[in-house]
């Protein structure tokens, strides 16, 4: 049996509304005449956070989700006793009294029923394989989440509401795994850079909800991506520094691993140009839940203490039509920005076309020369009136960006979440994408990294790099696989890429196979028998060179790119030798392949995982690495050790 301790504190004092970006914790906005704050901490039994339990006052949207630390505050202004809902993702609900101030108050929540009901348990290693393969139907819509429940005997499906009445709508786009390549046949490997992270984000919810990750909603990238790590930054003027590294694979000791780090140059915020921004925030019957509409407000109103007099607001709200409910208003108006944000309802259809259309005209009317433009939407990605498939977004949003507006795509809930649509808004629009599932999240991409995630530093960024077959018999790109791009689009600079934001990191990881080695690998075909298979004819000068880097990027308001180069040397160390920062990444990307169940990975699991990212923690001052070790631990618990059988 295992159980959860929460301990909760009341404490009173007067609010001071400087410390709201301070707040992490708190759920939806309240007035400012709250004078109480209820706080306390959610521990295990283990006395570890619990990070993303809710606590909510009952009957109320007065809520907080609790933060890195476990820990969480609610404003109240009414007076005691107060009933507090605490919920947590494999735990039973818990109803609370707090009647006095300034005692600590202990709760233990009984979690052994429900987590047998989660975790497959007791069956056979066929039954396992069986009902990963009904859960993979499921998550690409060939059957229902309802309809899972039950397919395999002894087994159950878990739901994402706490109802078990919604079923499982959530779209996610199709990714097949890059394959190994010939550098005989395909010279050239070239994508489109991008530090979206709504991936991560996606999957800690999920897991922290006990369920499998569907295998298309792990964007490997965009995991790695989510970390921040300790590149060098650029010299001089440059926009962008390059850095990489050859080591060993983890989860393929025949194989070689090429990690490149790309680190985009840091500004002072004082220093950042004004903004024009529009908030397009969805307010559709969809968004009706708690952790969809009210966490939209609590998110813009943290990203509203970050603005300036010097910046412009407006928001546009669609259900079944778009409507502007504020005109572009100065940054110095905060009390009448953050009252409009505070007034949002949820209610009607979704005619998302129709406010993407509003909010760019609002965007460009009132345009800043040299400033950053930008709408920023927040959404389910459940359109369902007028333009809603992914093809007509995007033929949407390809003619909306030629304004040199920027867009952000902040997504939102779960059970119906369209994940496929955001992402093509945002690969689309010169945006970046993230996936906001508490408080704690939208804190880290609107306050903590507010300069990278609203700035651009660089855009039209593009990777090109060409492997000497030499050494180098077949390689892949792990991840990326929605951003890859034809060899001729790299010299083209008409073709759309990613952005890059200030202070921003981007992560490649290349597998390699060496020549030579003689071991097969997935893909791997027979020399041909009336072709020429020569591997000798490379020029002596370019022996000691593994590859060559090239990428290309435009200043954000330049329409001609730059091009910068590199040389990989093939000099290779040990993975035990490379920074912790390396060590982290790789111990990512093998978390996400198991989680993809890829073809790849050869006899690893997650406690391999676990081995690697603890040793390779470091600093971890914000508690993220942390939180990525339990969140394995978790899915090694849940799923078990071995990886599911192809």
């Amino acid at each position: 049996m295992k159980t959860i301790t929460i301990s909760i504190l009341s404490i009173c004092f007067l609010f001071d509304s400087s410390n709201i970006e301070n707040k992490q914790s708190e759920f939806n906005s309240v007035s400012t005449n709250t004078n109480e704050i209820i706080s306390g901490k959610v521990i295990d039994i283990n006395n570890d956070p619990l990070i993303g339990a809710n606590v909510i006052i009952t009957n109320t949207t007065n809520g907080a989700i609790t933060d890195i630390d476990g820990s969480f505050e609610l404003h109240y202004g009414g007076e005691l006793p107060v009933l507090l809902d605490i919920t947590y993702a494999g735990y039973e609900s818990k109803q609370y009294t707090v009647e006095k101030s300034n005692i600590q108050h202990v709760i233990q929540l009984d979690a052994g029923q429900l987590l047998d009901e989660i975790v497959v348990t007791g069956n056979s290693r066929k039954e396992k394989r069986a009902f990963r393969k009904q859960n993979r139907r499921a998550n690409k819509g060939k059957i229902t989440a309802n309809q899972l429940e039950g397919a395999v005997s002894g087994v159950s499906a878990f739901h994402y509401d706490h109802d078990h009445t919604q079923q499982n709508s959530e779209q996610y786009g199709t990714i097949k795994e890059n394959k190994f390549q010939s550098p005989f046949k395909e010279a050239l490997s070239t994508f489109s850079l991008d530090v979206d992270r709504a991936a991560y984000s996606n999957v800690r919810r999920m897991l922290n909800n006990g369920s499998r990750p569907p295998v298309d909603a792990v964007r490997i990238e965009e995991m790695i991506n989510y970390f921040n790590y300790d590149y060098e930054t650029p010299i001089k003027n440059e926009p962008l520094a390059i850095h990489s590294t050859l080591t060993g694979c983890p989860w393929n000791g025949d194989h070689q691993l090429l990690h490149i780090g790309l680190q985009a140059k840091t500004i002072d915020e004082k220093e950042l140009p004004p903004s024009n921004l529009v908030f397009l925030i969805d307010v559709s019957g969809s968004m009706n839940s708690q952790n969809k509409l009210p966490l939209v407000k609590s998110s813009f109103n943290l990203l509203l203490d970050q603005m300036r007099p010097t910046d412009k607001v407006a928001i546009v709200t669609y259900a079944g039509r778009a409507g502007v409910l504020l005109e572009s208003t100065s940054g110095d108006q905060k009390t009448k920005i953050r009252e409009a944000i505070n007034s949002l309802g949820a209610g009607g259809s979704t005619g998302g076309a129709e406010g993407i259309k509003t909010a760019y005209e609002i965007a460009r009317n009132n345009f800043i020369k040299n400033g950053n433009n930008r709408v920023i939407l927040a959404s389910d990605g459940d359109f369902n009136v007028g333009i809603n498939s992914a093809e007509d977004l995007e033929k949407l949003i390809v003619k909306e960006r030629k304004s040199d507006v920027y867009l952000t795509v902040l997504g939102y809930g779960m059970g119906n979440y369209k994940d496929e649509q955001m992402q093509t808004l945002a690969n689309k629009g010169n945006g970046n994408h993230a996936y906001i599932d508490n408080i704690q999240e939208a804190h880290k991409v609107l306050v903590s990294e507010f300069a990278g995630s609203m700035h651009a530093a660089a855009k039209d960024v593009k990777f090109q790099l060409e492997f000497n077959p030499a050494y180098v018999e077949a390689y892949r790109l792990v991840g990326y696989e929605n951003r890859m791009l034809e060899k001729e689009d790299f010299n083209n600079d008409k073709k759309d890429a990613g952005e890059i934001g200030y202070g921003h990191q981007m992560t490649a990881i290349y597998e390699i196979v060496p020549i030579g080695n003689g071991v097969s690998y997935p893909g791997k075909v027979d020399d041909l028998k009336y072709q020429a298979n020569n591997t000798t004819t490379q020029k002596v000068n370019f022996n000691s060179e593994l590859a060559t880097i090239k990428f290309r990027y435009k200043n954000a308001k330049e329409k001609k790119s730059l091009l910068q180069t590199a040389t990989i040397s093939v000099d290779k160390q040990a993975v035990t030798g490379v920074s912790d920062d390396t060590r982290w990444s790789l111990a990512v990307a093998e978390f996400g392949l198991l989680l993809r169940e890829s073809e790849f990975i050869v006899d690893r699991n997650f406690q391999d995982v676990i081995d690697m990212a603890t040793s390779a923690r470091g600093e971890d001052k914000d508690g993220y690495r942390a939180e990525f070790i339990r969140l394995v631990k978790s899915s090694k618990d849940l799923f078990g050790e071995e990886i599911a059988a192809k």
